[in-house]
């Protein structure tokens, strides 16, 4: 499993990659967590507002940071 933070590295997309490392280390799930602060990749999603997660090649969430909870349901 890919997942993606995207976001140039403010305290909110800071919080979503804490938030993505907590729900995947207490799901026990198989994921690779990346952190995508280019602009020009970040656009090519379609993303408009920052942090953003992507699951997969699939935008979960975009212009909030979902919770550990959430992200587990997403990921489970």
């Amino acid at each position: 499993m890919k997942i993606e933070v995207l976001g140039m590295g403010c305290p909110k997309c800071r919080m979503l990659y804490a938030n993505a490392q907590r729900a995947v280390r207490e799901s026990g799930v198989d994921a690779e967590i990346i952190k995508v602060e280019d602009i020009a990749e970040i656009t090519g999603y379609g993303v408009m507002m920052t942090p953003a997660l992507v699951i997969d090649g699939k935008i979960k969430a975009s212009g909030r940071i979902p919770t550990p909870d959430e992200i587990k349901a997403w990921i489970s």
